[in-house]
Parts: C-alpha cells; structure tokens; sequence
C-alpha cells in the first residue's frame, strides 16, 4: 500500500478521490471530532448531468442543540439531517435522471436507496454507511473506521510523527484533485453524457460505480497496488 493509514473528513457521496486514497490506504480513519465546514464534500456531492455538472446538498438542520445557533460551530459529529426540506426525492431525481440510462444504475441502486430510504437522522452516520456500501460493491479492502474523537490540527507536529496520510483539507470540491495527479490516475472512463460534453473528471464515486461497475476497482488502484 502507498499508505498505511489515512485520515478522511466524512464526505456526502464522496468524489473519486477519496476513493483514490482508500483504495490506497492500509486503513482509513474518519473524523469524527472536527467541526462542520460548509461548502465541502461533507454535505454535497457532483454528479454530471444532460445540462452539465450538478451539485446534490445534504440539508442539515443548523441548531443540532439547544442553545446553538449555526451549524457551522457545531461538531460535525452532532449535526442532524433536515427532513424538512424534499432533498431526498430531489437527489433520487437528480441520479435517475442522470445515470438511468449507465450499465450498471439498475444494478446497484437499491443498495444505494436502501440507505437514502432509511431515515438516517445523524449526517456522520449517513455518510459513513453510504461509504462503507459503496466501498463493499466496489470491492474495496480497506479497513474503514472513526476516529476516537480527538481532534488533530492539520500540518500539526503530532500527526506528522504519526505517518497518518491527511487528506481532510486537500480533497476538497474549490481544490485541484492533487492526488490523482501525484498518483498518475487522472484516467477517463465512458460517461452517460461523454459524447455530448466529453470526460468529466471527479465527479462523485456513484459516476464510477454506475458507470464501470465491477471494473471501477481498477480506475481507483495505482499502478503499484496491482
């Protein structure tokens, strides 16, 4: 493995990416003791849609507690989901109408759904069955677990004695996709819309999925894992 442990943000849906150094890693731990950071993969997803790229948001409710008052100085560990709002119907649009027509959408969906459907309240708990589902149909062996609640500053001496790979600034949807680039794995594959909008890059790990199935393994290893 070119890594042995790796330290992930929990990621809605997350981007090929983060699969990238999974599937790279020994062992991947997800934070668990941060605080919430809005506009990143914690609460959206990219998938590419007939009209282009679509961004899909995980509502949160902004006080998980009484007496907060944003959600954005909460725990993301504490953070709630909000039911309120119809993003679930609207995300399950968005991915019919997006990948209905890819070989393997019908195939893997109702693992997918089952997970959507089940009226998970905590946003951490969502995203990690989502990951830990899809990193199952993919056929990743990684050992995918949280982290003890202890939060580590990024760039701090402590980690860096610790040899943890740190990736929970570095992958992020305002940032290049660094290391799919240090890994030479910028690799296109068919996409439902290819011929009309050509390859789209980085886009959530449901675009692999659904479109490379049982093969998606084989876009997320590096060369010298195999």
């Amino acid at each position: 493995m070119i890594f042995g442990t790796s330290l992930l943000s929990t990621a809605y849906l997350p981007p090929i990416e983060y699969f990238v150094a999974m599937a790279n890693s020994a062992r991947v731990e997800i934070e668990s003791g941060e605080m919430y950071q809005k506009q990143s993969y914690r609460t959206r997803c990219h998938i590419n849609g007939a009209n282009g790229l679509l961004v899909l948001t995980l509502p949160v409710l902004r006080s998980a507690a009484k007496g907060e008052e944003n959600s954005h100085k909460l725990p993301t560990a504490q953070l709630m989901i909000d039911y309120s709002k119809p993003w679930l119907l609207q995300h399950k649009r968005a991915l019919e109408a997006a990948y209905m027509s890819s070989p393997f959408f019908e195939y893997y969906m109702d693992d997918i759904y089952g997970i959507l459907d089940s009226g998970e309240n905590s946003l951490l708990e969502m995203n990690t069955r989502l990951t830990r589902k899809i990193a199952e149909l993919i056929g990743l062996e990684t050992e995918i677990a949280m982290s003890d609640g202890n939060f580590i500053m990024p760039g701090s001496a402590e980690l860096q004695e610790s040899g943890i790979a740190d990736f929970r600034e570095t992958i992020h949807p305002k940032k290049p996709a660094l290391l799919m680039e240090r890994l030479q794995m910028n690799k296109p594959y068919w996409q439902v819309f290819t011929n009309k909008q050509g390859f789209v890059p980085n886009l959530s790990i449901l675009d692999l999925l659904f479109n490379e199935g049982p093969n998606s393994i084989s876009f997320l290893e590096s060369e010298s894992e195999r």
